[in-house]
């Protein structure tokens, strides 16, 4: 049996039910955009009485706070069927009250009755979440400059120590004590270039190559003398890391440049230093490698110095290895993570 057509009356008493039991701000507009009925969350919400809803337009509630002249056109065009209200934003003004942020949904509705237009208009006050959201832009603001206020005191900080360690280094007698002190100095040094470039990175995700690029030129404006003379490069795929591991890879890079300068280039002797990087999934390899002189001729009875230790460190940290070899001419020491190590044989 072909399915009966709802009478339109039945129809419209169904849409009135349905209006008056939502718990949502609801309003049953006809043609002339005049309320049919509203739901009783409506009137409770925005202060209406409902004895004065059926017959009046939208536009003559309360004292014409709804009168806008946008929201007329709008409504207008939906019950025309040019349009659609969709997220409409409004600020509602009454004396008395304080605004309200409000989002209104128009729709033109389709039902047996052809001839009579009818609109469902939904109210959802949003202020609370408005106020919210400024909040919490207020916040994040607020942090990033506490954020960049710290970052110059403690960059500021870090300067007054080296400049410290530097000058003691000079007044000291003991050739032993003065090397420590210079070694402290680079150490400082080094800290304060890391955290000058993870600054300027507003911390969060740091995109790798970008930040290597940078603090290598910030190394080797502090550290190389005669840029003729010694190079440092940089050969790094794009990779983004958290702030965390940035700080630890920035760091390992710093100490193996430093150990590049001070040992695989003596006297008057030039070069080039390069920092690479590659990865592969959560696989990666960082390497700091020069054409300088090379490994001493017994490297197992080398004594591992601070910046090396300091390396081992940091690569404990990350879960990764160390790998030293010989680069015929130069050194390249390797820092690899390989998320899936192999197992150790059956015995």
């Amino acid at each position: 049996m072909p399915d009966k057509a709802i009478h339109p009356e039945v129809a419209l008493n169904l849409a009135l039910a349905v209006i008056a039991s939502s718990d949502a701000p609801l309003l049953l507009l006809d043609g002339n955009l005049e309320m049919i009925a509203a739901s009783a969350s409506f009137c409770r919400a925005f202060q209406i009485n409902p004895a004065l809803v059926v017959g009046s337009t939208l536009f003559q509630l309360g004292a014409g706070e709804w009168n806008l002249p946008q929201l007329r056109a709008l409504l207008g065009a939906t019950a025309s069927g040019f349009a659609e209200v969709e997220g409409y934003e409004m600020d509602l003004k009454r004396d008395g009250v304080k605004p309200r942020r409000l989002v209104l949904n128009a729709h033109k509705l389709n039902y047996a009755d052809k001839s009579n237009v009818r609109l469902l208009l939904t109210v959802v006050d949003v202020t609370e979440a408005r106020i919210a959201e400024k909040l919490k832009d207020d916040l994040l603001r607020e942090k990033s400059i506490l954020l960049h206020e710290m970052q110059h005191r403690v960059a500021n900080s870090l300067q007054i120590i080296a400049s410290v360690l530097l000058q003691s280094a000079r007044k000291v007698q003991s050739e032993e004590t003065r090397a420590h002190l210079h070694d402290a100095h680079q150490r400082v040094m080094s800290i304060a270039t890391v955290q000058q470039q993870l600054a300027a990175s507003r911390l969060g995700d740091v995109e790798l190559r970008a930040y290597f690029t940078a603090l290598c030129q910030s190394l080797g404006a502090s550290m190389i003398r005669d840029h003729n003379q010694i190079s440092l490069e940089i050969d790094a795929d794009e990779g983004v890391v958290d702030a965390d591991v940035s700080v630890s890879l920035g760091l390992i890079i710093t100490e193996l440049v430093i150990n590049a300068l001070k040992h695989a280039f003596p006297g008057d002797r030039g070069g080039r230093i390069t920092v690479g990087y590659r990865f592969r999934g959560e696989d990666w390899t960082l390497s700091v490698g020069d054409d300088g002189i090379g490994m001493p001729g017994q490297p197992e009875n080398a004594k591992a110095g601070l910046g090396t230790s300091i390396v081992q460190a940091l690569a404990k940290q990350l879960e990764a290895k160390v790998s030293i070899a010989d680069a015929n001419p130069g050194t390249v020491v390797s820092v690899t993570h390989t998320k899936d190590l192999p197992s150790e044989p059956a015995v």
